[in-house]
């Protein structure tokens, strides 16, 4: 897949939501912390089921992308690395992203969705894309408007994962996804 500029500034975004102690890495362990940080803000400790699903689905992305991406066998991944294994593995068509985000989503919503009511809170949603992503709160309310079309005040899996779809495919620099986890760097 080529990948285009505009693709290149959200991957490389993404990239540094997994990198969370900024070493210029993402490894298996940046994949742990984020699961145990998200999960523990929203009081699912080790025995929760919803944490170990969403730890399992976590671990399948890493591994899908470690044997994608480590070339060297070094047990982490560069931020190159990072961008070409995901652009030709989860974003080769729309099915391979639906495979692959669809069931996160439905677990991040299984964890942060506190009231069991199918969707979630501008403050769940705060939450999750900070402790998870490592998204600064301040960029997750301006996500959390243009995800939440209906102006409900709330999003559901079908709106997060058509803004994720559209924050991967979508090449129009105003698309609603392109602001879903912060400002792109120029």
């Amino acid at each position: 897949m080529n990948i285009s500029p505009f693709l290149n500034k959200k991957l490389a975004r993404r990239f540094k939501g997994y990198d969370f102690d900024g070493n210029g890495y993402v490894e298996k362990t940046d994949f742990e912390q984020a699961v145990a940080r998200m999960c523990e803000a929203f009081g699912h400790g080790p025995d929760s089921a919803a944490r170990q699903r969403l730890y399992d689905l976590t671990m399948q992305l890493w591994q899908r992308l470690v044997t994608t991406a480590d070339a060297n066998a070094d047990g982490r991944i560069s931020e190159a690395e990072y961008k070409n294994a995901f652009a030709n593995s989860m974003l080769v068509t729309p099915e391979n992203f639906e495979q692959g985000y669809r069931p996160f989503c439905e677990a991040v919503m299984e964890i942060v969705d506190v009231d069991g009511d199918g969707r979630q809170s501008l403050e769940e949603y705060e939450l999750w894309m900070h402790t998870l992503i490592n998204v600064p709160k301040a960029d997750t309310r301006v996500a959390f408007r243009l995800i939440d079309k209906d102006g409900s005040g709330y999003i559901t899996t079908d709106e997060m994962v058509e803004a994720i779809r559209e924050y991967y495919f979508n090449e129009d620099p105003q698309s609603i996804g392109r602001l879903l986890l912060g400002p792109l760097d120029s």
